[in-house]
Parts: structure tokens; sequence; C-alpha cells
């Protein structure tokens, strides 16, 4: 098992999924060393040859197919790899557009393996594995449709040049998609060394499903006390750091998906003939929204009421015994939002496109009423802008419960890496965390 050299002086790590809306407290105990997962394949060559490394990770989201493939160095002196450069990619749309037509889909994850191609030497194509994760868009399709589709993947995958673990294109369950984004943010901003006292949350809203995800303080101690009196009878046992995590997804709050609630368009028949209208949208506005492989007819309401208070009490239904409010949120918690609170916020101008900022959940309620303000106007080029500030305004104080003056880092890449889980899916492949 080549891991082995790899990364000899890796930090032990034990990560607790704690969802309290759920009751689930699941437990993981990471020690690369003796890890007896083989992760990369074997080669007749010394194990000091390189110690450069590579990997490929497909994200397929609802809206879109991203590829990620990271370059990293090991170290003796470093517990964690270094990581040395990401190659991004993406495309539109996801592959839950191509829900009848799967080899269309396994045609854009064969053209997509050409930057993977280019990324990574040719020498080391046979020992770099190649994974997809599928997210909210195929959660929401039927089993059958989905499998077709991720058979359709794996084939491409097996007729490629680089090595194809075990397990290597599946659907993610959302908490561990939680979990990752955390695992990636920590790692990126320097928090999972063992120096480091605090951590920082995150906020991923995707277009089918959003996540949260951060470190309860009052429950630290506790669970790193219990889990090493569980260690306690085995003494080959060693603990360094212990994480008790509150990480919750809830599928069906996405961005895009949220737009289907608001608009009374879930699971709606008719589409060829229906009109789907809100106050949420501009007045004069008429035009067709694809999501998902399918096409509406929207409209705002040219005979009702606009604005931010009437769009509000439409996005509410979406939100309102849906979302809980976790009561472990403390206010000095730093949290990271990404995905669609990155974009929104750039189409609003509260942010730049290449830079992100820091911003208070305030700001995206009056920006939201700025917005809702203008649906009587000529219609603008972000229709949809109204509802979708007002959906995140709503989300974040009535669905999570921050404060308004709670401040939120907005990043679209840390340490030029794409914020996503994409990163922390390779690390626990690599790694071996075992979250379940």
């Amino acid at each position: 098992n080549e891991t082995s050299w790899l990364f000899p002086h890796f930090k032990k790590y034990t990560i607790i999924q704690h969802c309290f809306s759920q009751a689930q407290v699941i437990n993981s105990l990471l020690d690369l060393s003796s890890s007896s997962r083989t992760v990369l394949p074997s080669l007749s060559r010394p194990a000091n040859y390189s110690h450069i490394f590579y990997a490929v990770m497909f994200d397929a989201g609802s809206t879109g197919t991203r590829i990620h493939v990271f370059t990293f160095i090991h170290t003796d002196s470093e517990e964690l790899p270094v990581l040395d450069n990401e190659m991004f990619y993406s495309t539109k749309p996801g592959l839950s557009a191509y829900v009848d037509i799967p080899e269309m889909a396994a045609q854009t994850v064969r053209t997509m393996l050409k930057v993977a191609k280019n990324a990574v030497p040719r020498l080391e194509w046979k020992r770099t594995p190649v994974l997809l994760r599928a997210t909210a868009g195929l959660r929401l399709l039927p089993a059958g449709k989905a499998q077709a589709l991720l058979d359709q993947v794996q084939h491409v995958f097996d007729e490629s040049p680089f090595f194809v673990p075990d397990n290597s294109v599946s659907i993610m369950n959302g908490t561990k998609e939680g979990i990752l984004a955390w695992i990636t943010m920590n790692f990126l901003t320097g928090h999972l060394r063992k120096e480091t006292k605090s951590t920082v949350g995150i906020l991923d809203l995707g277009g089918g499903s959003t996540q949260i995800t951060f470190l309860p303080k009052l429950k630290v101690r506790w669970s790193v006390q219990i889990f090493r009196d569980q260690l306690r009878s085995s003494p080959s046992a060693k603990i360094n750091s212990t994480f008790e995590l509150y990480s919750h997804s809830y599928l069906g709050n996405g961005q895009m998906v949220a737009r289907l609630a608001v608009l009374g368009a879930l699971d709606a028949e008719g589409l060829e003939w229906r009109v789907f209208r809100s106050s949420c949208l501009p007045k004069k506005f008429r035009g067709e929204w694809s999501f998902g492989g399918l096409t509406y007819q929207v409209s705002g309401d040219p005979d009702g009421y606009t604005g931010y208070k009437t769009c509000y009490q439409e996005v509410l239904k979406a939100v309102k015994g849906i979302i809980h409010q976790p009561f472990e949120l403390e206010d000095n918690t730093v949290f990271y939002a990404f995905s669609y609170y990155y974009d929104v916020a750039v189409d609003a101008g509260l942010i730049g496109d290449v830079h992100g900022g820091r911003l208070q959940v305030r700001d995206f309620k009056k920006k939201a009423k700025e917005a809702c303000s203008k649906t009587t106007k000529r219609p603008p080029a972000f229709p949809f802008l109204c509802m979708d500030m007002t959906y995140i305004t709503c989300l974040l104080k009535d669905g999570f419960g921050f404060k308004e003056s709670t401040v939120l880092q907005l990043s679209k890449k840390v340490n030029n890496v794409e914020s996503s889980w994409a990163l922390g899916a390779i690390l626990d492949h690599f790694y071996n965390l075992n979250i379940r």
C-alpha cells in the first residue's frame, strides 16, 4: 500500500457528525498509516520515487458538472500534505438534464476527462484516482434513472487511462456533502492543524439542496471525553483531535428547487401550456426557465401585488417548518458561504466577481428589498433576483436563525482553490475518514 509512504506522519482525526434534528451521532477514526484500504495502485518502483501525486474529482451537481484536478506535495515535515494547485473546469447543464438520454451524460464526462489528461503527466495516469460524486440533482431523480446515468459514467471511467478505485462513481449523501465541504474549508484556512484552536463553519447553497455544518463549541469537550472513554480499552488506540459536528442537508431547498416551490411548479404537469406566476418576478416579465431537463413558462403577476413583503410571504412557504434553527450557533463562529450565496450576491452587486467579501445578513435583506422594489419597472437583467435574494434572506433568518448582524465570508475560492466539498472528498478518499 503506497499510501503509507505518501503520508507517514498524517495526524489522526475523529470526525463525529452530530445532526441534532435527527439525533444521529456518527464516529470515525482516521489512521492512515494503518489503513487497510488501497487508494493508489502499487507500482514496482522505490517508495521514495516521488512525493508529488494527483487526484481527479468530478462534482455532478444539479445545475452543472465540474472537474477538479488536484496536485499534492507530501513533505516529511508536514503532518498534512501541501495542496500545490487545482485545475478546475465546469460545464452546464448537470447530468440530471440528460435523464432520458444518459449517453449524453457520458459524453459530457468523456469530454471533461481531456482536462485531466492535460493536467496530469502521462506517466502518472495509471495511479491517479478518478472519482465522481453526484449530489442533489441525481438524489432528486427516481433511483432507476439515476443509476442509468451513473452506469454510463462508470463505463467512461473504465475506458479511461486513469486509476478507477472501487465505488468510483456514486451519489453522495447530503450530510456527508456538508461534512466534506467543512473539511475543505478548514483545510484551506489552516484550521485542521494541531496548533489551531478554532474552526470555521460552512453554508453551501446548491441548486437542489443546501447544507450547514459547524463545530458547536459547547459540545467539544464532551465529545472528546466520551470518545476517549470508548477507546480506553484498546492499548493501540491514540487520539489527537476530536470533532463533533452539527451537519444538516436539506434536499429540495437549493436555490433552483426553491424557485420551483415559490412558483408552485414542483411536480407540476402540463408544462407545455401552463404559466407559473409569482409576485417575486417583475410584473411585465414573461419568459422560459429551464432546470433539470424541463422548461417552465414563468411570469410576474401583472394584476397582483409586488414588493419584498409579498414576495417574502411566498418564499416563507418553502422555508417555514422545513429548515431547523440549530440552537448551538455561536456568535463568534466564522461561517464561509459559497455556491449560490456567492453567485446571487455577485448578481446583486453586493460583492465582486473575483474576490468575494464579508457581508452581514442584513445586507442580503437590504438588497432584496431594493431588487423587489424594481419589479414594477422594466424587466431587469436578472428577473429572478428579487426571488433569489429574498429566499436567501429568509433561509438565513427564519430558517437557520442567524441574526441580521451575523457576518458571513462570501467566497468562490480560498487560496485559489474552489470553495466546495470536492477537496474534502479527495482527502476522504486518501485518508479513509469513513464518514457515514
